[in-house]
């Protein structure tokens, strides 16, 4: 799944982040406990310091065989269990008042008294008020570490929308941007990122490249179009002329016939690769409201004669309201080349069936039994019969009009023996 750079920035900042702050925390709180367990072993070896030395003033404290009061013992160790060095350790003691086990620090101690006797001195504390000291600690750690994740990556993606905002301007121009769309200069924009400057400037400059390159290419398809079109029209006349010469022997009335239809049909080709052009470079981009059905009807009767020539049944069959904001010329076109295509490539005596749904419009055409090939009948070029006088590019142009609007498009199909062209749009 694709995501922003600002979400993207903000995920890997957040594990991160979750990670540093994670291993902070962990020796944050060890550093704590540390420190907490450092004061209360200072208090116990003072109170060892205290007590040892209250033992040499009072020979009395030497049967001190129970924790009371104090929260000492004293016991006599034999020379083998005598130890030198203190020893710390945590315990649990039970507690009468609060009927549980507690936990104490326990610091154990030998040391010789004021008679030669070894005795071993116990000394603990209870360390449930530090115990509660970490645990609130521990609290207000994990809540700040809460607040501080959150409060970054709030931050972070508050910096990262307000810098990135220059190249969603940027970008939203370039998805809006269309070759000769627009001939007024862009408008001049200052970004305090200098990053963003370079990439503003450099995509103008690139612009106008293009769209120099644009006009150019523009003008000699159309130059070299419209002067192919005076020769050709030229010698068409010069056949028709050279056909009505009673002279003429058969052969080569035939001969100057195929002629003049090779020249018409390269003069429709120049035509349509005009189009084609034409419809590529957006010139046709001024829309208004078209009722397709009222068309469709227009065009069958303005095709009265071609399609009463191949004895064609056509049938309009109207299940909705097909209208749409399209460019009029387009839609004409369109909808000609659908209905030339179930016309030409028909059998004689066939059938053509018309349905004009809400959302869909259907040209169903009787004619060869065997289906197109869906991957090259909108291919430019591509003839779908043995017809010499097309040009293989009216589907393409189909495929070329829907193409300039978001949403529409055209499939073919084939069902029960018909050759079916569904076109579609989406519906708002």
């Amino acid at each position: 799944m694709k995501v922003s750079l600002k979400y993207y920035t903000i995920k890997y900042l957040i594990v991160i982040l979750l990670l540093i702050i994670a291993v902070w925390a962990a020796l944050f709180y060890a550093y704590i406990l540390d420190e907490v367990y450092d004061n209360v072993d200072d208090g116990l070896k003072d109170r060892k310091i205290q007590i040892i030395k209250a033992v040499y003033h009072d020979p009395k404290l030497l049967d001190s065989k129970d924790f009371g009061f104090n929260e000492f013992t004293i016991k006599a160790v034999s020379e083998a269990e005598y130890k030198e060095k203190n020893r710390l350790y945590n315990k649990m003691f039970y507690m009468e008042y609060d009927d549980k086990d507690q936990p104490y620090r326990v610091l154990e101690t030998d040391f010789i008294d004021q008679f030669g006797k070894r005795q071993r001195l116990e000394i603990r504390t209870s360390t449930v008020e530090q115990d509660e000291l970490v645990y609130d600690l521990t609290t207000a750690l994990i809540v700040l570490y809460i607040l501080l994740v959150i409060s970054i990556v709030a931050v972070n993606g508050y910096l990262l929308n307000k810098a990135m905002r220059p190249f969603y301007v940027i970008l939203n121009r370039l998805k809006k941007y269309q070759f000769g769309a627009s001939s007024s200069s862009p408008e001049i924009q200052n970004y305090s990122i200098k990053e963003f400057e370079e990439l503003n400037v450099e995509i103008e400059e690139m612009i106008e490249r293009n769209e120099l390159v644009f006009h150019q290419q523009k003008q000699f398809i159309e130059n070299a179009s419209h002067e192919l079109q005076t020769p050709l029209a030229i010698v068409t006349n010069k056949i028709d002329l050279a056909i009505q010469n009673s002279d003429l022997d058969e052969r080569n009335m035939n001969f100057l016939t195929e002629v003049k239809g090779d020249l018409r049909r390269m003069a429709g080709l120049n035509k349509s690769l005009l189009m084609l052009s034409k419809i590529e470079n957006s010139q046709f981009n001024k829309t208004s409201k078209v009722d397709f059905n009222e068309m469709i009807t227009e065009l069958v009767k303005n095709y009265e004669d071609f399609i009463e020539f191949k004895k064609i049944k056509v049938s309009i069959i109207e299940k909705g309201f097909f209208g749409a904001d399209f460019n009029r010329d387009l839609a004409e076109i369109l909808l000609s080349n659908l209905l030339k295509n179930a016309v030409r490539y028909n059998r004689q005596e066939g059938s053509v069936k018309i349905i004009i749904e809400e959302s869909r419009l259907i040209f169903q055409n009787s004619g060869s039994s065997v289906p197109l090939d869906k991957t090259q009948i909108f291919n430019r070029f591509y003839k779908q019969g043995s017809d010499h006088s097309s040009t293989g590019l009216g589907l393409s142009i189909i495929r070329t009009i829907t193409k300039q609007y978001p949403g529409w498009g055209i499939v073919y199909d084939f069902e029960d023996g018909m050759h079916c062209f569904i076109l579609s749009k989406n519906q708002m």
